[in-house]
């Protein structure tokens, strides 16, 4: 197999994807720790939820919604759990286990928005017009998507906490 190097231009996007991947969520937790004492991933799933009927989720939904395993989202459901943020309920039948916001769960999406948002906006949106921030909507939207359609065929890479 004969390896395609990437080009010029696609080493320059390349280089730039990086320094967001590791850049941003690391400004993010950040963040969130000091002002809030959650991670940027506890917040996106307390998020999440805050904004279903009853402020609850399927777990296997959930995981979906936020990007991870179901393993990931177990131990960060079980975290959340300890800090009173989220419960797990076991329903009859085949309907599975939910994750559900307690009341302080919400609270703390509530206190938490107003810096979480700033940050964003002062990180991301600030340095960007509404026409860059549609198109970063755009090609947003059209590597998840193609991510998702390249992860899903057999084969393919696994997320790391898949196995463990």
């Amino acid at each position: 197999m004969v390896t395609k190097w990437l080009d010029p231009v696609e080493q320059r996007a390349w280089r730039a994807v990086v320094a967001l991947m590791t850049r941003l969520p690391g400004a993010l937790d950040t963040q969130l720790q000091r002002e809030s004492g959650v991670t940027h991933f506890e917040y996106w799933v307390l998020t999440l939820l805050s904004e279903e009927p009853g402020h609850r989720l399927q777990m296997s939904d959930l995981a979906h919604k936020a990007n991870a395993s179901l393993s990931r989202l177990s131990h960060v459901i079980s975290k959340l759990e300890r800090m009173g943020l989220a419960e797990r309920i076991t329903t009859q039948g085949r309907r599975g286990v939910y994750a559900v916001l307690t009341d302080a769960g919400y609270l703390k999406v509530v206190e938490a928005g107003p810096g979480y948002l700033d940050t964003v906006r002062r990180l991301v949106f600030d340095g960007l017009d509404p026409d860059e921030t549609a198109r970063l909507a755009e090609l947003s939207e059209l590597l998840s998507a193609r991510l998702s359609e390249v992860l899903s065929k057999p084969g393919a890479p696994t997320d790391p906490d898949e196995d463990g």
